[in-house]
């Protein structure tokens, strides 16, 4: 199986060095603009595997997509951050030309790869992808949903001060600070509702870190995170190539479900061999109904400034 991964930046990079480790493919290509930059991630990847173990080949390219050739997942990474002084329709235009470049030289030499996308604003994007692409709604897949949903259930084993994996939560709605929703209600703690264990200020405290925890990060590291996001991507991965059926919150394309329609915006899917499999009805109640409409409501918003591009 064979992965390929269009921006060879920290999460790109985190990516590959996730996916080789684990042995979730045989093959994984990082390709970069930067001249020599995707190479020497890749060097640098491939010269740990005498001592961690891996026998995925990594290899690296500036720029030229041939290598990428018969790819069965593709990861777009692409785009610049928000700089200072720069509008949001200014950063939409510059990353939707970037993700759409991509998209487009990606399914030349990879016609029936599955597109998992990160770029930022990643809904947006999303929706970008699979109108620019015309590919089924099945083979694009925003991955933001699977970081936000491991932020959740890191703050909420803080909270209950028990191991992290013992602990089932997810987030749905739009990948961003105002647009998030951790669904409280719920998560569970081996099978039992957290409810039992925690007040409701302590899930709301918990549900408000989550929203914020990219931004968090940010503040800290004085610039986005990359561990995470890039295992996310790979747990993501994995779930493809290894028709794993997880049921994991991801961007996809709505038509009718929750009540939205031409839109990609994050709820629970089964993800397999196929990509999207299934669109989980999750019963939401009538405050997560509000929620999940204020959060598409956003991202349509955000949509709108595609115009000059699509």
């Amino acid at each position: 199986m064979k992965v390929t991964i269009v921006g060879a930046g920290n999460v790109g990079a985190t990516c590959a060095d996730v996916i080789s480790y684990r042995g979730i493919a045989s093959e994984v290509v990082l390709l970069d603009i930067k001249e020599g930059f995707a190479e020497g991630k890749a060097m640098d990847i491939m010269q740990c595997s005498t001592t961690t173990g891996f026998n995925t080949v990594v290899s690296g390219s500036t720029n030229d997509y041939s290598k990428t050739a018969k790819s069965d997942v593709v990861v777009i990474t692409s785009g610049i951050p928000r700089k200072p002084g720069m509008t949001r329709e200014e950063l939409i235009g510059i990353n939707a030309g970037i993700v759409k470049s991509v998209a487009v030289n990606i399914l030349e030499h990879s016609p029936d790869a599955i597109i998992v996308v990160v770029s930022n604003p990643m809904d947006t994007m999303t929706y970008l992808t699979l109108k620019a692409t015309g590919l089924p709604k099945n083979r694009v897949i925003g991955m933001g949903g699977a970081l936000d949903s491991s932020r959740f259930k890191y703050f909420l084993s803080q909270a209950l001060q028990k191991p992290s994996n013992d602990v089932q939560g997810m987030v749905i709605g739009g990948h961003g600070d105002t647009t998030m929703i951790p669904l409280t209600r719920l998560a569970s703690y081996n099978g039992s509702p957290v409810a039992n264990f925690l007040s409701q200020e302590e899930m709301d405290k918990v549900a408000a870190s989550t929203m914020v925890g990219g931004a968090t990060l940010t503040g800290l590291l004085g610039t986005s995170a990359w561990y995470a996001p890039g295992a996310s991507v790979a747990f993501l991965v994995d779930s493809i190539l290894n028709n794993q059926k997880r049921m994991i919150p991801c961007s996809v394309m709505l038509d009718g479900e929750y009540g939205q329609s031409d839109i990609c915006i994050g709820v629970p899917c089964i993800i397999g061999r196929n990509g999207v499999e299934q669109i989980v009805d999750v019963k939401l109640n009538d405050a997560e109904k509000a929620l999940f409409a204020k959060s598409a409501e956003a991202v349509r918003n955000m949509n709108a400034d595609l115009k000059s591009v699509l």
